[in-house]
């Protein structure tokens, strides 16, 4: 219901602005939608998870799991010389993140220079998944404490104060890159798999080649990062809309209002 009045609203005031001058409305006037009702249904969501949602849990629990007993090995083979226990600052931290800003920002340009509402939507999603997912990890983080392999030699180091797990770069890299990788036309399908889920995967190498994540660090924020992405794509894509709303003059002195809705 309030969906519903929150749209006509959106509806009403474009009609007033089309009152006099040919133009149209589209839907990235009003699919934004209500970013706490979206918080809710995400942070919420557990209680409503069906057996295939328990099963991606499940798995995920097991690839974490895995990856940790490899923790060790790809540690020794990152970390440079004479850095054991030795912690640095993370000085690639901006630099790990502008692979997903700029998928984030290139497809919102996109939105504005094509004038695609769904483009735009797609862009407000990332910003949405990559949100809700990395403040779910930094209470991860927090609940935790795990050292970084900069800071300690010893990957059972929990609960110790530390911020390595899971990694928060990883998280919304895949959040923005499952987001990019399931929207979309099918036709490109591929081509969108390989651009996300390949930025998010090159961006959780570069913190295991900086030295500033475990793996099962990277692995648990690809987890978090996919399931939150999947889950707002569904959430906000799939109740998307395009609306074109046209008003222009007759020749009769009257006006001729247009109306067309187009599935997503």
């Amino acid at each position: 219901m309030q969906q519903s009045k929150w749209m006509s609203a959106a509806l009403l005031g474009c009609l007033a602005g089309l009152a006099g001058h040919p133009a149209s409305c589209r839907a990235d006037d009003f699919t934004l939608g209500d970013v706490w009702g979206d918080a809710k249904s995400y942070f919420t969501a557990p209680l409503r998870w069906d057996g295939g949602d328990w099963a991606f849990f499940g798995g995920s629990i097991v690839a974490v799991a895995a990856a940790h007993d490899f923790d060790g090995r790809v540690r020794r083979h990152f970390a440079p010389p004479g850095a054991a226990g030795v912690m640095s600052s993370d000085t690639n931290s901006i630099r790990d993140a502008l692979p997903a800003a700029s998928l984030v920002v290139g497809t919102w340009l996109i939105s504005k220079v094509t004038d695609d509402s769904f483009a735009n939507t797609e862009a407000y999603t990332m910003i949405e998944a990559a949100g809700f997912s990395s403040i779910t990890a930094e209470a991860l983080k927090y609940g935790a404490g795990r050292e970084r392999p900069d800071q300690t030699t010893d990957s059972n180091d929990w609960r110790a104060g530390g911020s390595s797990f899971p990694s928060l770069h990883s998280t919304a890299a895949f959040a923005v890159g499952t987001v990019f990788a399931e929207s979309g036309n099918d036709d490109y399908r591929w081509l969108r798999r390989v651009v996300g889920y390949g930025m998010a995967s090159a961006t959780s190498y570069l913190r295991l080649h900086g030295n500033q994540h475990w793996l099962s660090d990277t692995v648990a924020g690809a987890a978090l990062g996919i399931a939150s992405g999947r889950f707002v794509t569904h959430h906000r894509l799939n109740r998307a809309r395009e609306w074109n709303l046209s008003l222009s003059p007759t020749p009769y002195g009257g006006a001729q209002l247009a109306v067309s809705l187009v599935l997503n």
